[in-house]
């Protein structure tokens, strides 16, 4: 009877040794458990000479507001193309690391897929199908939709979350302003149905009337429960909405931490922000004087 039982002992190891290594269930790393997006350790080769990400990680958690600050040239809409897989249309390739949503590695993945996993990227120039009307613009949007019925339901969703958009609607978009074209390629994103929208300098080139409008939609979308990825250069405002920020200096992240710590650190301050130690606003000669130090690459 001892012999039978050692030989099946035995002879299950022997199977379970056999067994296929994707047959085990893989479990996230300790920091990436419980994060809607993970990148860890990302690299970006633009024609397999320029290195632009070297080795980005950063997480944005369900229902979190991350923002991703940094100047002209860090890496910042590199890092929203590569995770929304549009770099690779641009002579660009994620080259290493790894990029998750969900749980589920999308690095590679083609960008329409990431969009039906509910991934959306609003990039940067408010590109508009200008020749179309409002409500066009916003039907392409939602091209995915199986029946009128949901089409509808969804410009009705976006109407009552940009209000402005009802009001536009049978406007020619190439007509909007600066600030009615944001809001309606966000909208056009929400078609889309996302749980989580990358996007891409929405302030850039608005008044700041539109500036808080604008965020004023992204605010509401927020407390929706949308999670928001946002690359900005107004630091101040992203710093509002956001959570946790995340800054950028030449490909890296030289910064992190909770977006009042940010606003609260004197490098932010005097980097971004313009102010110095007693809360004055600094000239732009010593501003540009603080960029050329770099102190916290030091």
């Amino acid at each position: 009877m001892t012999d039978s039982s050692e030989s099946a002992l035995v002879e299950a190891r022997r199977q379970a040794a056999t067994q296929p290594l994707a047959s085990a269930p893989v479990q996230p790393a300790p920091a990436e458990a419980g994060a809607l997006l993970a990148l860890s350790n990302v690299e970006v080769l633009y024609a397999e000479v320029i290195l632009a990400l070297k080795g980005v990680s950063m997480q944005v958690p369900q229902r979190g507001c991350v923002a991703l600050l940094g100047a002209n040239g860090a890496g910042k809409s590199t890092t929203l193309k590569a995770i929304s897989g549009v770099i690779d249309s641009e002579d660009g390739r994620v080259s290493g690391g790894s990029i998750t949503f969900e749980g589920q590695p999308i690095r590679g993945r083609d960008s329409a897929a990431v969009v039906r996993a509910g991934l959306v990227h609003v990039m940067e120039g408010r590109r508009v199908l200008p020749h179309m009307t409002v409500e066009q613009n916003l039907i392409i949007g939602g091209h995915m939709f199986k029946s009128a019925a949901a089409m509808r339901q969804a410009l009705a969703a976006v109407y009552e979350a940009i209000p402005r958009l009802a009001e536009l609607r049978k406007r020619v978009a190439g007509y909007l302003s600066g600030g009615e074209q944001q809001m309606l390629v966000i909208g056009r994103a929400i078609m889309a149905e996302p749980k989580l929208m990358l996007i891409d300098e929405p302030s850039l080139g608005l008044a700041p009337r539109m500036v808080e409008e604008v965020f004023a939609v992204l605010h509401r979308l927020r407390k929706q429960g949308l999670a928001l990825l946002i690359v900005e250069q107004n630091t101040r405002v992203a710093l509002e909405i956001a959570d946790y920020g995340y800054v950028m200096e030449s490909g890296r992240i030289v910064l992190e931490g909770a977006a009042e710590e940010l606003r609260a650190n004197e490098d932010v301050r005097e980097f971004y922000l313009g102010l110095d130690r007693e809360g004055g606003r600094k000239s732009f000669r010593d501003v540009k004087h603080y960029r050329r130090r770099k102190r916290w690459l030091g």
